[in-house]
């Protein structure tokens, strides 16, 4: 079992970036975290790599019945979405696969919001 949808596209990382967070808009998610994976090695460690971005990626409905199910899944939240340059203008699109990580819970009520969410978040990879 894979844990996370994605997709390459073609066009410069900044755009990919602004493409990614309206398609999870779309989707109803908006943006909790935006990391910048290759800036901080840069600063922690000296070390240069192509552009990686983590996003964290919330829909706020979909978040409020998991944390109804699950006092304790603010621990896999927010859903996790990556950009990470691939080659001159080709950005990989990947976002966690609820359904994946969450399965290790064991309740069966979370299955049905962790496809819920992964069918969304498959909807916004898609869509860029």
């Amino acid at each position: 079992m894979t844990y996370y949808h994605a997709r390459t596209i073609e066009c410069a990382f900044d755009d990919a970036v602004e493409r990614v967070t309206a398609a999870l808009a779309a989707q109803g998610f908006g943006i909790l975290t935006d990391i910048d994976v290759a800036a901080t090695m840069k600063k922690k460690l000296g070390k240069d790599m192509a552009p990686y971005r983590i996003l964290g990626a919330c829909n706020p409905a979909m978040a409020d019945r998991a944390l109804a199910l699950e006092s304790r899944i603010g621990t896999m939240l927010p859903c996790n979405v990556i950009l990470r340059e691939v080659g001159p203008s080709r950005v990989e699109v990947a976002a966690i696969d609820p359904v994946a990580s969450m399965g290790a819970i064991g309740n069966p009520q979370l299955a049905d919001v962790a496809q819920s969410v992964a069918d969304m978040l498959t909807k916004a990879v898609d869509a860029v």
